[in-house]
């Protein structure tokens, strides 16, 4: 029997909260993996974990697993919430939807990797803003009227956000946040899964740099070196499929472009002390 698709409605929730002075807990949250918390206006605090931020007006905020948060309301806000629930990376029963898992889990692993839970994420022009706050009001209008609801809709608005908002995320600032080094680190993460884009050649030509020099300069500025800085940044990448996907460790080898398993498995015990193996039984 050929099994159906499945719906992305299913297993992602987006709310609206117009003008709100209290908001209960979410109900989501032991389900939640991943959210993104847009206040589009309004004024207060926002408990994260305990930590106290302050918010205002057109402010994001990421929220990862196990991560819990309520708002302290001073000024009425509005507030928008896309959550990924744990089930839209696990529950996939077709070649085609894991595919598609897999994609979105591309787009979400830069942010993921940047989140800080401390702050918000610092927009890079006022132009990114009005977009996002243009498709927040696109995504709860197409989620929230069942005569629209059209997945083609919602797909490619999600994917137009979550590209927005990985350009504006620092995995690892460097000491100067606007320099060179941090554009190369920027680079590097947004580029993960393209192995031509992070050559010493092709690094080399984008930012300026003599090839024979590159590698030196990437050293002096962040004391590790580019080839081992880039294989690092892999296995932390590995690491968060292997505690929150169903990915095998075969899958996520190749998606990392590693030579296969093994390989996976030896440079992963080199840099955390434990196979990929012990460490994804340890955590599943």
């Amino acid at each position: 029997m050929h099994k159906m698709p499945r719906a992305i409605f299913e297993n992602i929730v987006i709310q609206k909260f117009e003008s709100v002075n209290t908001l209960e807990f979410c109900k989501y949250t032991s389900i939640r993996f991943f959210e993104i918390l847009f206040i589009e206006k309004g004024e207060g605090n926002i408990i994260i974990n305990e930590h106290k931020i302050s918010y205002s007006d057109k402010q994001i905020f990421i929220l990862i697993p196990d991560d819990k948060y309520n708002l302290e309301i001073e000024k009425p806000t509005t507030v928008s919430a896309i959550k990924f629930l744990n089930s839209f990376f696990s529950d996939y029963s077709t070649k085609e939807d894991q595919i598609k898992v897999n994609e979105w889990f591309k787009k979400i692993e830069v942010i993921f990797q940047g989140a800080n839970r401390t702050s918000q994420i610092q927009l890079n022009s006022k132009v990114d803003e009005t977009s996002l706050l243009a498709l927040f009001t696109v995504l709860c209008n197409e989620y929230s009227n069942d005569n629209l609801k059209s997945e083609v809709v919602l797909e490619s608005v999600l994917h137009t956000v979550l590209h927005i908002l990985s350009r504006n995320v620092v995995v690892v600032k460097a000491q100067n946040k606007k320099s060179k080094i941090q554009d190369i680190l920027n680079y590097i993460h947004f580029h993960i899964h393209n192995p031509e884009k992070l050559s010493k050649r092709h690094l080399a030509t984008q930012f300026n740099i003599s090839e024979n020099y590159i590698s030196e300069y990437f050293k002096n500025k962040m004391n590790i070196g580019l080839k081992k800085y880039i294989i690092t940044y892999k296995i932390k990448l590995a690491e968060t499929r292997l505690k929150y996907t169903n990915l095998t460790i075969t899958e996520i080898a190749q998606e990392l472009g590693f030579t296969d398993s093994s390989h996976l498995d030896k440079t992963f015990l080199n840099i955390k002390g434990v196979t990929a193996n012990t460490f994804k039984k340890n955590n599943s």
